[in-house]
């Protein structure tokens, strides 16, 4: 009975809408934000073997209006199993059901006529906390320009927010107290059961949470220039108390919808975040929960080039000039090449200097001490045994009993050294 046995992740296929209007603005590969795309998990709805039993050929159109998240539900397929006992098809709608919220649209023409009036009525809830700009493609400034992934590492043309080819990104901060908030979350936390691995919902109940959602805003050709909003992805942070009168802040939960990814967008929202976490004086630090490795990349990736270009760490860090000149490059000229033993770095670094800086910049010790190591690393020629000597991996090789520490001494080194070499080397 294969025929009737479904990968839950081919099986179910997401999109976002827009209206005809807005989709016609969209050229190229921007095509694709309104493209069918499949999640990346999910067993969190369908179980750990993401199997559906009782169909042949198929097929669950998910669909979100693009900015309000109104849902549309249909179920497609060529025959289904029937009779009693174990040979029952599984109910695909009423293990949705579960998970989405009740309001969700059965009929596509009544979804179109509720995404064309959200295009524009809808509106960002909370407060705008950040904002970018990239050229639209197929705009003046996009000429030349690559797409995807090797774009967002490369950077965009430069273009204002009132360019008339720009696209805009704004960053919003909501809570449980915001007005609507708490239905909008109902709608688009599904996204983290299809796309963080042990991702699961958050309970309602605890007052602490917050949000950041990110959203596209992109201008019709109207006479009024009507802005739109599209979701993109949202993070959720929850606070702790931090002794003695402030809070540590976790981030939690971090998605950045299928259409959107590997194109610079995490990165910016990660961004945002920081920049809101440093404004704000009640937080001590931002922390990250059980982060992946490709979350881990892009937060090293989002630390380092805030430090490149963080012209007061940068001149004690490699003992530099106070007037450095911070040039336009993600990574300064002057420090290109900096200088190896000579400032506040070291090898070894100045204990008391680091955890100054730390605390200053809200960055949690873990995570400092490797952003720390890895700018001492770039700065040592590989020729100069005295400061390859000098260099040390102090809080890995902590963790290891005393007798283990000889053994495990080159082995820890040469693995940890070379995975600094290798996100030093995204950046650079």
């Amino acid at each position: 009975m294969a025929e009737y046995t479904s990968d839950s992740n081919e099986a179910l296929c997401l999109s976002l809408v827009r209206s005809k209007e807005d989709a016609d603005l969209l050229e190229g590969s921007e095509r694709n934000i309104i493209a069918e795309f499949n999640p990346r998990f999910t067993y969190p709805i369908f179980g750990e073997e993401e199997k559906i039993y009782g169909y042949e050929d198929l097929e669950i159109q998910l669909k979100f209006a693009s900015g309000s998240l109104q849902q549309y539900l249909r179920i497609n397929y060529s025959s289904k199993l029937s009779g009693a006992g174990s040979k029952v098809a599984d109910d695909v709608e009423g293990t949705l059901y579960k998970f989405i919220p009740a309001d969700y649209l059965k009929n596509e023409e009544e979804f179109q006529k509720r995404v064309d009036k959200d295009a524009t009525s809808f509106k960002p809830l909370g407060k705008k906390i950040y904002s970018y700009a990239r050229p639209a493609e197929g705009g003046a400034k996009d000429k030349g320009k690559g797409k995807g992934k090797a774009a967002a590492e490369k950077g965009f043309a430069k273009v204002s927010e009132d360019d008339e080819d720009a696209v805009v990104y704004e960053v919003y901060w909501a809570n449980w107290e915001t007005p609507g908030f708490r239905e909008y979350h109902r709608r688009m936390q599904l996204f983290v059961l299809l796309y963080i691995e042990g991702g699961s919902y958050i309970q309602e109940d605890e007052d602490k949470w917050e949000f950041v959602v990110l959203f596209e805003k992109r201008r019709r050709r109207d006479e009024a220039r009507t802005p739109v909003y599209h979701f993109v992805g949202y993070s959720s942070l929850y606070s702790f108390y931090c002794w003695p009168d402030k809070v540590r802040l976790r981030l939690s939960q971090f998605v950045i919808t299928g259409p959107y990814q590997s194109q610079g967008h995490g990165a910016a929202l990660y961004k945002a975040i920081y920049e809101y976490t440093l404004a704000r004086d009640g937080i001590a630090e931002l922390t990250v929960e059980d982060p992946s490795e490709a979350f881990e990349d892009l937060r090293d990736k989002c630390d380092l080039r805030m430090l490149f270009r963080h012209r007061e760490f940068m001149t004690e860090a490699y003992g530099l000039s106070e007037d450095l000149a911070m040039d336009g490059a993600e990574v300064p000229a002057a420090i290109a090449r900096p200088p190896a033993g000579k400032g506040k770095l070291g090898p070894p670094t100045d204990k008391e200097w680091a955890e100054r800086w730390r605390k200053k910049l809200k960055i949690a010790g873990r995570q400092f001490h490797r952003i720390v190591e890895m700018l001492v690393l770039r700065s040592l020629p590989a020729d100069d045994a005295k400061l390859m000597r000098a260099y040390r991996l102090q809080e890995i090789l902590s963790q290891l009993d005393k007798e283990e520490r000889v053994e495990k001494l080159e082995e820890t080194f040469v693995s940890v050294r070379d995975d600094y070499r290798r996100i030093l080397g995204l950046v650079e």
